[in-house]
Order: C-alpha cells, then sequence, then structure tokens
C-alpha cells in the first residue's frame, strides 16, 4: 500500500516549489508583471531583464533555496522521502498552480534540490553552468549543458543506486524539456544572451 508520508512529502514540496518568487519580488518592487518582459518566464534570468541585478540575484537564491529546503525537510523522512520531495519542488517551480501551471524552466530549483539531496553533484552542476554561461552568455545553454552533464556528475560522484539515478535523470530530463523553445531559438541564432545591462528584449 502507498505511503501516506510520500504523498504528503509530494504535496508540500510542490506547494513550496510552486511559490513564484519572482513575480512577487518584481510586484513588490514596483516591477510589475515579470511575465509581461523578456522571455515571460518568472525565474532570475527574465527578472534580470528588468534592470534590477539585485532583485535577479534575490529571485535566484529564493529559489535554489525552496529546491533545497524542500529535499532537507524531506531528507528527515528517510531517502524515499528525499526523492520524492525533489522530482515534487521541481514539478511545483515548473507547473504551479496558482499561475495556471505555467511556471518556470526550474533550473535554480533543481540546483538547490541537487545541492541538497548531493552536494558535490549539485556543486558541479552549478558551476557548469557558470562556466558555459560565462563562456556563451546563454542562459539557456548554460541550463541544458548542466542538466545533460549532471546524470555524469551523479555517476562520478557515487550516486548510483536506482532511486538516485532515477531522480537526477528525471529532473535533467524536465529541465531539457521546458528548454524546448529555447533549443530551437539557440538552433535558428534568435536566442537572447545574458545582458547585465538596463533592459533587454
Amino acid at each position: 500500500m502507498p505511503d501516506p508520508l510520500l504523498y504528503a512529502t509530494a504535496l508540500l514540496a510542490y506547494l513550496l516549489g510552486s511559490i513564484p518568487f519572482g513575480l512577487l519580488l518584481t510586484r513588490l518592487a514596483g516591477l510589475g508583471d515579470v511575465r509581461a518582459i523578456g522571455s515571460g518566464n518568472i525565474g532570475a534570468t527574465n527578472v534580470l531583464r528588468t534592470g534590477n541585478i539585485g532583485l535577479a540575484l534575490v529571485t535566484l537564491v529564493f529559489d535554489i533555496g525552496k529546491g533545497a529546503v524542500a529535499v532537507l525537510i524531506a531528507r528527515q523522512f528517510g531517502p524515499h522521502a528525499a526523492a520524492v520531495a525533489a522530482i515534487s519542488a521541481v514539478l511545483g517551480h515548473m507547473f504551479p498552480l496558482w499561475l495556471k501551471f505555467k511556471g518556470g524552466k526550474g533550473v535554480a530549483t533543481a540546483a538547490g534540490v541537487f545541492l541538497a539531496y548531493a552536494w558535490p553533484m549539485g556543486l558541479a552542476a552549478v558551476l557548469t553552468w557558470i562556466v558555459a554561461a560565462v563562456i556563451w552568455r546563454y542562459s539557456s545553454l548554460a541550463a541544458l549543458i548542466a542538466a545533460v552533464s549532471s546524470p555524469v556528475y551523479a555517476w562520478l560522484f557515487g550516486l548510483r543506486d536506482a532511486e538516485s539515478m532515477m531522480v537526477v535523470l528525471a529532473i535533467a530530463l524536465l529541465v531539457i524539456l521546458r528548454h524546448r523553445a529555447n533549443i530551437q531559438r539557440l538552433l535558428n541564432g534568435t536566442e537572447t544572451k545574458i545582458s547585465f545591462g538596463k533592459k533587454s528584449a
């Protein structure tokens, strides 16, 4: 019989992951609806397009934090709960109930989940994103490279059990699928680069 604890864990992690910090923070800052600019995304990269670097950094920290907190709390109830929370938190960010299931790409939340789930793998994935973003200045490309690399890092750092690999592969696949439009723009040469100036389209 399914464990009620796992259902409760999935629900609570989903709800935590679904908090749209990018949208809430930009509205509190008087910058309007972040979904109306740039890519229409609620994540830190699109918040950066408001020209407010500080707000983008706060969004990034909060989105990472909610993924990490979900896993760290669930871990107190065992590895299965942590695995369920990891996937549920990312799904919450991507498909939040409050925004008619139209959320973000899940990159920062996935980073937080990975850092809490197995910090060496998470750190390697984050560093991969940073290096790729610095070299090519495409947030989406950096996210895709980090997502593809994360199962390799999981294996290298000893997460070779079936459950752990399933979690990492599932989250990596979710992130890649959420970047379908970005992949097409990258292929067409129309993807927007990361900008630290004022507003960018």
